[in-house]
């Protein structure tokens, strides 16, 4: 058996069709219950990537035949130690050496940048959950990666909700919300938001669990939450935002994000619910996340299913996920190896 490997960019449009349809055919195997593997969201990783971020891809072939493809995401703002990966091998042409000669050719793109750590995830089944293969888990370990961090999937079945317990829940939210108001938008960030999404965004990495993961807090700015709306957009990303104003300054100091890929109607993402520390004890996190799950029902009525990830040790805002009736479905590890 040969393998090549050889580096490729967006210009490239054989080789970006050849790394989705390895990736369309992962996902349909590996992850049956998400949403079919996107194509604009993978096109829009070419052509307009998160603010800050240089994108390194890779396709391996096994006699010539397109067997796996390596991305990788070298932070430019911050993190300039650090890189983010995803190593995906097509189904039928794993256990061949694919994996390991991406993995070797990833660390030598990252030594030449000056990486000295890379972060990725693996999925493992959890008990009573859908089966996984363990043969994430095992390759990580195998090639001296440390687990670091071990976050929870949580889907919430819009069907099965018990909206006796919601309103009571969001009658009780109000009760401690006195001096606070929800205002809620779709897509870009109006201009009079930004200031407070920056802060608040730039506090995720401060405020949530990350382990024994080396990531330091993103230095965030308006133009920056710019750039990840446009890079969202691009993605075909519908997002619904609701925030959290304290009327006495005015300003929004609580933030929650749902949003519906362009691939399937029926499934949403319990993106990012932050608030900031000195407004704390209000429910303004259980308040936002209700409200904001009517905002999304109200204009996706197709959705059936919000998926959520949250790090298994932040019992607040699984306490929280739970209440709104989110329950485990998989686990998901962060495996970090320094190089």
């Amino acid at each position: 058996m040969s393998i090549t490997i050889a580096s490729f960019d967006g210009a490239d449009r054989a080789a970006v069709d050849e790394a989705y349809r390895i990736g369309a055919a992962a996902n349909d195997v590996d992850m049956p219950d998400f949403p079919p593997f996107c194509r604009r969201r993978f096109d829009a990783l070419f052509h307009t990537p998160m603010p800050g971020t240089e994108s390194l891809w890779a396709l391996a072939r096994l006699d010539g035949v397109p067997a796996g493809y390596l991305q990788l995401d070298l932070p430019q703002l911050d993190n300039t130690d650090n890189a983010t990966v995803e190593l995906t091998v097509h189904p039928e042409l794993r256990r061949r050496g694919v994996g390991r000669a991406l993995h070797e050719y990833g660390v030598r793109l990252l030594r030449e940048h000056g990486r000295k750590r890379v972060v990725g995830m693996t999925v493992s089944t959890m008990p009573d959950g859908p089966p996984r293969s363990v043969a994430g888990d095992a390759f990580a370990a195998t090639i001296g990666a440390q687990a670091a961090l071990v976050d929870v999937r949580r889907r919430l079945d819009i069907d099965s909700i018990d909206r006796v317990a919601l309103r009571a829940a969001l009658a009780e939210a109000h009760t401690m919300a006195e001096g606070y108001q929800s205002v809620t938008w779709q897509g870009a960030t109006p201009t009079e938001y930004l200031a407070d999404i920056a802060y608040l965004d730039g506090r995720l990495l401060i405020d949530a669990p990350m382990g024994d993961v080396q990531w330091e807090p993103e230095q965030v700015d308006a133009e920056r939450i710019r750039g990840t709306d446009r890079a969202l957009e691009a993605r075909g990303r519908r997002r619904y935002h609701l925030g959290m104003r304290h009327e006495a300054s005015g300003r929004l100091v609580a933030w929650t994000l749902l949003d519906v890929g362009a691939s399937a109607d029926w499934h949403a993402f319990q993106q990012i619910t932050i608030v900031d520390p000195a407004h704390r004890g209000h429910r303004l996190g259980l308040l936002a996340k209700i409200e904001n799950l009517h905002h999304l029902l109200t204009h996706e009525p197709a959705v059936r299913v919000v998926d959520t990830f949250n790090a298994a040790s932040n019992s607040y805002m699984v306490a929280i996920n739970e209440r709104l009736g989110f329950r485990p479905v998989d686990s998901w590890n962060n495996w970090q190896l320094t190089l």
